[in-house]
Protein backbone atom coordinates (compact mmCIF):
# COMPACT_ATOMS: atom_id res chain seq x y z
CA UNK A 1 0.00 0.00 0.00
CA UNK A 2 1.08 3.41 -0.33
CA UNK A 3 0.20 7.07 0.72
CA UNK A 4 -0.23 9.68 -1.44
CA UNK A 5 0.14 13.17 -0.87
CA UNK A 6 0.00 16.73 -2.86
CA UNK A 7 1.25 20.08 -3.10
CA UNK A 8 1.17 22.65 -4.73
CA UNK A 9 -1.92 23.73 -5.82
CA UNK A 10 -3.62 27.37 -5.32
CA UNK A 11 -4.39 30.10 -7.35
CA UNK A 12 -2.84 31.03 -10.60
CA UNK A 13 -3.63 33.81 -13.66
CA UNK A 14 -5.36 32.15 -17.04
CA UNK A 15 -1.38 31.75 -19.45
CA UNK A 16 0.66 31.08 -16.07
CA UNK A 17 2.22 28.06 -14.66
CA UNK A 18 2.23 26.01 -11.57
CA UNK A 19 3.72 22.79 -10.39
CA UNK A 20 2.26 19.98 -8.35
CA UNK A 21 4.24 17.81 -6.46
CA UNK A 22 3.03 14.03 -5.05
CA UNK A 23 5.02 12.30 -2.41
CA UNK A 24 4.42 8.16 -1.63
CA UNK A 25 4.95 7.13 1.34
CA UNK A 26 5.21 3.10 2.33
CA UNK A 27 6.07 0.34 -0.31
CA UNK A 28 9.14 1.18 -2.54
CA UNK A 29 7.87 4.28 -4.90
CA UNK A 30 9.45 2.83 -7.92
CA UNK A 31 7.17 -0.13 -8.27
CA UNK A 32 3.99 2.06 -9.09
CA UNK A 33 2.72 3.69 -12.31
CA UNK A 34 2.13 7.19 -10.73
CA UNK A 35 -0.54 10.00 -12.62
CA UNK A 36 -2.69 12.53 -12.16
CA UNK A 37 -6.39 12.83 -12.03
CA UNK A 38 -8.53 16.13 -12.17
CA UNK A 39 -12.23 16.76 -11.36
CA UNK A 40 -13.84 19.56 -12.03
CA UNK A 41 -17.57 20.57 -10.37
CA UNK A 42 -19.93 19.19 -11.98
CA UNK A 43 -17.89 17.14 -14.25
CA UNK A 44 -16.61 14.03 -14.61
CA UNK A 45 -13.48 12.81 -13.40
CA UNK A 46 -10.52 12.98 -16.15
CA UNK A 47 -7.28 11.38 -16.51
CA UNK A 48 -4.27 13.97 -16.75
CA UNK A 49 -1.23 12.48 -17.37
CA UNK A 50 0.60 9.17 -16.07
CA UNK A 51 4.44 8.07 -15.84
CA UNK A 52 5.64 4.07 -15.84
CA UNK A 53 7.51 3.00 -13.03
CA UNK A 54 11.14 4.48 -14.44
CA UNK A 55 9.76 7.04 -16.34
CA UNK A 56 9.73 5.33 -19.95
CA UNK A 57 6.75 6.13 -21.17
CA UNK A 58 4.50 8.78 -20.56
CA UNK A 59 0.48 9.41 -21.49
CA UNK A 60 -1.32 12.40 -21.38
CA UNK A 61 -5.11 13.65 -21.99
CA UNK A 62 -5.41 15.49 -25.54
CA UNK A 63 -6.71 18.79 -23.25
CA UNK A 64 -3.00 18.85 -21.75
CA UNK A 65 -0.86 17.87 -24.59
CA UNK A 66 1.79 20.01 -25.02
CA UNK A 67 1.07 22.36 -21.96
CA UNK A 68 1.31 19.42 -18.89
CA UNK A 69 4.53 17.36 -18.70
CA UNK A 70 4.61 14.86 -16.12
CA UNK A 71 8.20 13.52 -14.14
CA UNK A 72 9.54 11.30 -11.55
CA UNK A 73 12.33 11.37 -9.55
CA UNK A 74 12.13 7.60 -7.58
CA UNK A 75 15.13 8.57 -5.33
CA UNK A 76 12.74 11.08 -3.32
CA UNK A 77 9.52 8.76 -4.09
CA UNK A 78 7.73 12.33 -5.83
CA UNK A 79 6.31 12.69 -9.17
CA UNK A 80 5.54 16.26 -10.07
CA UNK A 81 2.74 17.78 -12.98
CA UNK A 82 4.30 21.00 -14.17
CA UNK A 83 1.51 22.88 -15.78
CA UNK A 84 2.29 25.87 -18.35
CA UNK A 85 0.00 28.24 -20.39
CA UNK A 86 -3.01 27.42 -17.70
CA UNK A 87 -6.63 28.03 -18.77
CA UNK A 88 -9.57 28.76 -16.31
CA UNK A 89 -10.75 25.19 -17.49
CA UNK A 90 -8.02 23.38 -15.96
CA UNK A 91 -9.53 24.81 -12.81
CA UNK A 92 -10.66 21.24 -10.58
CA UNK A 93 -9.06 19.19 -7.81
CA UNK A 94 -6.14 17.41 -9.06
CA UNK A 95 -5.38 13.80 -7.68
CA UNK A 96 -2.45 11.90 -7.42
CA UNK A 97 -2.47 8.39 -7.93
CA UNK A 98 -0.87 5.32 -8.16
CA UNK A 99 -1.09 1.35 -9.94
CA UNK A 100 0.74 -1.38 -9.87
CA UNK A 101 -0.24 -3.03 -13.60
CA UNK A 102 2.31 -1.54 -16.10
CA UNK A 103 1.80 0.89 -18.59
CA UNK A 104 0.67 4.51 -18.58
CA UNK A 105 -3.15 3.95 -20.10
CA UNK A 106 -4.98 6.75 -18.54
CA UNK A 107 -7.74 4.51 -18.90
CA UNK A 108 -6.77 1.74 -16.41
CA UNK A 109 -8.02 0.93 -12.97
CA UNK A 110 -5.30 3.10 -10.49
CA UNK A 111 -5.25 1.89 -7.09
CA UNK A 112 -4.71 4.45 -4.77
CA UNK A 113 -5.43 7.95 -4.61
CA UNK A 114 -4.57 10.84 -2.71
CA UNK A 115 -6.51 13.63 -1.23
CA UNK A 116 -6.54 16.27 -3.80
CA UNK A 117 -5.49 19.64 -4.42
CA UNK A 118 -6.96 22.76 -6.10
CA UNK A 119 -5.99 24.34 -8.93
CA UNK A 120 -7.69 27.74 -9.85
CA UNK A 121 -6.63 29.75 -13.13
CA UNK A 122 -8.53 32.88 -13.02
CA UNK A 123 -9.48 34.52 -16.40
Amino acid sequence: QVQLIESGGGLVQAGGSMKLACIGAGRPFSVYTMGWFRQAPGKEREGVSAITRTGDSTSYADSVKGRFTISRDNAKNTVYLQMNSLKPEDTAVYYCVAKLSEGSSLKDNYDYWGQGTQVTVSS
